[in-house]
């Protein structure tokens, strides 16, 4: 059944064609993708569908009776509304009466009973206490607590306050933006699990590759006016869109062969043009019409990190460390040694303490107990602490380059719209103020100005929030080619999949625990983030935040191996040169041996022969006994 239709739809602002003639029909149960680069209009269709930008010229039309809700991609203010109103709003005129009533129960010995009774007798009228069963599961689902107010809510948290009071109204059309952007993997994995259970039309806009893949069944490009439609995953349509790319490319080529031969032919002597073709004159004409017409695809972002000089060996070690807010340990007893060249993914739930340990790592913050003892020749880029320096009055300009026309970078004297432009900041974008800027251009931002000082250590937090995919992926080749140590804070699977080579997960009771391999290596091994069960008030503070939801599929964390204590850091050095000594014995007894059996070894001196037996000897259990130790430190790893 048809839920909503657009016929024709076009829309520009100023000379900047959003969309063009765009044909497009939601049906119920559909789950569609939508695709596009920074600044294609993405958010802008979510609004025409939303009904809250009206078309140039189409026509949009809605199912009558169709209820609808939006998740933008900004989170909600930060302002002194509770939860439970916030939530209960999403159900219009009734959810103000289910927030009252509820507002009027918590007022304990205060309560106005008249207003009770005539609120009581209102949502009566009106099927209310069913709506506000749906209001009290939604809030128990997601594990948000009713009474705290959005100021007191980290970014995460008000991120989860929006999508319940989207949910909360089970709306037919359900058109989320960017539904993934600071939320923790439990919760993202949760919310695929919602979505997937979800009944109506789903229109949905996400850089995060895993849960479009999950999600989605349909998807839908936007690109320079004109919306692509493809039936089946984001896996199939990057086939079909690399296919699609080719054939406009080879298209293109022999137009503009055929233009180069037209234009050389008007271009000839005196003789050709007494005796021109008119009808081949008008076709050249139409031809340079055509050529004008044509909307070329959007650069791709170009951009590189500057390296730094090269640092020390060991870039950071952290002995013993320990660290807490209140009685909140989220640091307990951690050992650990991050080397030149590593490229760390560090995983957990909100609020578990991934920015306290890279802060500590870094040297900002100090420990409860323990030692960090920090690298020599460190030269340090770190994403956190530039997004609150973009200012937001400002243009790129002087946010970036400092008012300043030329910027030096990687040693070169670069002009400031050059620069900007490797980030596809057109010249017009460069002097818009950044508060007029999209989420993807204020990130973008963000990189030009990281990437314009010379780092060996390159710390990211949460760098992927409102990228386009394809930026994205550039991002993740620039990440592998840097020759530096990378730190990366991430809730995108697929993208510490591209770019780390080791874990940390931090779980939020004291403990981190340290994997070698990517996220879903970790995750094919048996780990799982599994979510606090801590119900504290929540504040600001990432360390105090309210517990994440628990998603309805969860799996207990894989018990850990039986074996003793944890490996001291002694005993992981040991563990690391373990397999090269094994390797190294393993070759000297295998030469020892082909010794040993050659047919005129015992023809040799009695003295030459016994030394060559005792070393196979002792080669032997020196050989057994790494292996044992290895199996042992591997066993307790």
């Amino acid at each position: 059944m048809d839920l909503l239709r657009l016929d024709r739809a076009a829309l520009a602002f100023g000379t900047q064609v959003l969309l063009d003639d765009v044909e497009l029909t939601l049906r119920r149960g559909e789950r569609l993708g939508l695709l596009g680069r920074n600044g294609a209009g993405k958010t802008t269709l979510l609004k025409v569908l939303a009904g809250d930008i009206d078309l140039d010229s189409g026509e949009r039309w809605v199912r009558p009776g169709i209820r609808m809700a939006r998740l933008e991609q900004t989170l909600p203010d930060g302002d002194d509304a509770t939860v439970y109103a916030t939530v209960a709003g999403g159900l219009d005129d009734v959810g103000e009466l289910i927030a009252r009533y509820h507002a009027i129960l918590g007022s304990g010995e205060d309560m106005d009973m008249q207003e009770l009774s005539n609120v009581q007798q209102k949502l009566e009228a009106a099927d209310g206490w069913r709506l506000q069963q749906r209001v009290e599961t939604v809030l128990s689902q997601l594990q948000l607590p009713a009474d705290v107010t959005l100021g007191s809510l980290s970014g995460g948290w008000r991120r989860r306050v929006a999508l319940a009071r989207a949910l909360v109204g089970e709306p037919d059309i359900l058109l989320l933006d960017e539904p993934t952007n600071h939320l923790d993997i439990p919760s993202i994995e949760w919310l695929e699990t919602q979505l997937a259970q979800y009944g109506g039309a789903i229109v949905l806009i996400t850089h995060d590759r895993r849960f479009l893949q999950r999600v989605a069944g349909r998807i839908a490009e936007l690109d320079r006016g004109h919306l692509t439609l493809w039936e089946g995953t984001y896996r199939g349509f990057l086939d079909h869109q690399a296919h699609q790319a080719e054939i406009e490319e080879r298209a293109n080529a022999l137009f503009d062969k055929k233009l180069a031969e037209e234009e050389k032919w008007i271009r000839q002597g005196i003789k050709a043009r007494r005796t021109r073709n008119e009808g081949r004159v008008r076709a050249l004409e139409k031809l340079r019409g055509e050529r004008s017409e044509r909307r070329e695809r959007t650069g791709t972002a170009s951009f590189s990190i500057e390296d730094g000089a090269r640092s020390g060996k060991i870039v950071a070690e952290l002995q013993h460390v320990s660290h807490g807010y209140g009685d909140k340990t989220l640091l307990r007893d951690f050992s650990t040694i991050i080397q030149r060249g590593d490229r760390i993914g560090i995983v957990g739930p909100n609020g578990a303490g991934k920015s306290t340990l890279v802060k500590i790592i870094l040297g900002e913050l100090a420990p409860d107990s323990g030692e960090v003892i920090l690298g020599t020749k460190l030269e340090i880029a770190y994403s956190d602490q530039l997004r609150g320096k973009l200012d937001p009055e400002k243009n790129l300009i002087d946010n970036i380059c400092e008012g300043q026309d030329f910027i030096e970078v990687n040693g070169k004297r670069r002009h400031a719209i050059s620069y900007l432009g490797d980030f596809l900041f057109s010249p017009e974008r460069i002097r818009t103020p950044v508060k007029a800027l999209s989420g993807g251009e204020q990130n973008r931002a963000i990189m030009a100005r990281l990437f314009t000082r010379p780092a060996n250590l390159l710390v990211l937090d949460e760098p992927t929030n409102d990228l386009d995919i394809e930026t994205l992926e550039l991002l993740e080749e620039i990440l592998l080619e840097f020759k530096g140590t990378v730190l990366l804070v991430s809730h995108d699977r697929d993208f510490m999949d591209n770019v780390v080579t080791s874990l940390m997960i931090v779980r939020g009771d004291g403990t981190v625990e340290e994997q070698a391999g990517s996220y879903s290596d970790w995750e094919a091994r048996g780990g799982r983030l599994v979510e606090r069960a801590d119900t504290g008030r929540a504040t600001l503070s990432e360390s105090v935040a309210p517990p994440a939801a628990a998603p309805a599929n969860s799996i207990p964390p894989t018990p850990k191996k039986s074996g003793g204590k944890r490996l001291s850091y002694k005993e992981k050095r040991e563990l690391e040169q373990l397999p090269e000594r094994i390797e190294m014995l393993e070759s000297r007894h295998d030469a020892l041996a082909a010794m040993t059996s050659a047919a005129d070894f015992y023809q040799q001196p009695k003295d030459t022969i016994e030394a060559a037996l005792a070393e196979l000897n002792d080669v032997q259990q020196s050989l057994d006994a790494a292996l044992e130790r290895w199996t042992e430190l591997d066993e307790r790893a």
